[in-house]
């Protein structure tokens, strides 16, 4: 699995904002551009649909720019995946209307990715815009949580896709 450029650019821009003004001050897309690299297209591109999805506020004129619409603690990696790429989604049977796999009707495995993508996008929704903007050892980033590594995974994610583990086993999440 990996991130569309998109989704990626997306974050860089939104925690480069973060980093730059928080939820208060503001900022221009020609700046974001000079800052993270990004081509001023992209950039431009981008503040359309993060602005389309709430997550920043935009002001035309003198005195405008962007902002963040929340506070960067309150906006997560979730979020900005999906304002760029839509509802995350491990395969398209687990997409809203689309119904054009051709083993669905004996698929064993359907069931299972619904719990499958609600661990993923939970992962992806701890990890918020304010520890993306921190750097790393600044002591902000995850603060009070374990490494994934180092965490069990919920007992009833787990039990339900082996359920040997209802007896008291656990599995560390990668």
């Amino acid at each position: 699995m990996r991130l569309s450029s998109l989704a990626d650019y997306a974050i860089v821009i939104l925690s480069a904002a973060a980093r730059r003004c928080g939820a208060r001050g503001r900022l221009n897309a020609t700046l974001l551009a000079e800052e993270t690299g990004v081509p001023l297209p992209t950039v431009q591109k981008l503040v359309s649909k993060l602005s389309a999805a709430g997550l920043i506020e935009t002001l035309r004129g003198t005195g405008g720019g962007l902002r963040l619409a929340r506070p960067p603690a309150t906006i997560n990696l979730a979020d900005i995946i999906e304002a760029v790429e839509g509802p995350i989604a491990m395969t398209t049977c687990l997409e809203q209307g689309r119904a054009d796999c051709c083993i669905e009707e004996n698929c064993r495995v359907k069931p299972h990715w619904g719990i499958v993508n609600e661990a993923v996008r939970g992962a992806l929704a701890e990890v918020s815009l304010a520890s993306l903007s921190s750097f790393p050892g600044a002591g902000r980033h995850l603060a009070a949580k374990p490494p994934l590594a180092d965490r069990a995974a919920p007992p009833s994610t787990l039990s339900r896709l082996n359920p040997g583990l209802r007896r008291g086993g656990t599995v560390g999440v990668a």
